[in-house]
């Protein structure tokens, strides 16, 4: 299973992190729309991730909620049909709920700087920092820190649960 290092961060400003980004940032700013429908599952989450009529990924990962940087074990995988997926996954697992977002995406290094924009939830900043073979998680951790502190992302800003939680939590 991949691993990375999350953090997930309520934004008062975008535009000022963006900024931020880009100095930071190898690549970027792409702009992403994502529906993401989450479906019911014992075990951590999975959702399908539509990005167009054609092209979907399914996305399984477990982590711990809670406010500080966190390991996620997660999987993967691309689908050019995701309107049948989706209706395999809703019939045999029930939909627990859907989170809509523009994501500004940027890259640096092992990191993917995710700025986005939840309908219903407001501003957010998450970094994943994506561990490589070998790489602890204190190394993962310390270099999350390190982004947090050059994108000016306070502890206090951090948040403990995932976007759908949120929306059903009426967290908004």
């Amino acid at each position: 299973m991949n691993r990375n290092i999350e953090i997930k961060a309520r934004v008062p400003d975008l535009t000022s992190v963006a900024k931020r980004a880009e100095a930071i940032a190898d690549k970027g700013p792409f702009i992403i729309d994502q529906v993401d429908t989450f479906f019911r599952c014992p075990k951590g989450r999975l959702k399908l991730r539509r990005l167009s009529a054609s092209e979907a990924e399914l996305i399984y990962y477990d982590r711990p909620d809670g406010t500080a940087p966190k390991e996620s074990h997660y999987i993967r995988t691309s689908t050019a049909a995701p309107d049948e997926l989706h209706d395999i996954l809703s019939n045999s697992l029930g939909v627990r709920g859907v989170v809509q977002k523009r994501r500004l995406l940027y890259l640096a290094g092992q990191t993917r700087i995710h700025l986005d924009e939840v309908e219903g939830l407001g501003q957010f900043a998450e970094l994943e920092v994506v561990l490589e073979p070998g790489q602890t998680a204190a190394d993962g951790t310390r270099i999350a820190r390190d982004l947090m502190g050059r994108l000016k992302i306070d502890d206090s800003a951090l948040l403990d649960k995932a976007y759908i939680d949120l929306l059903i939590d009426g967290a908004g």
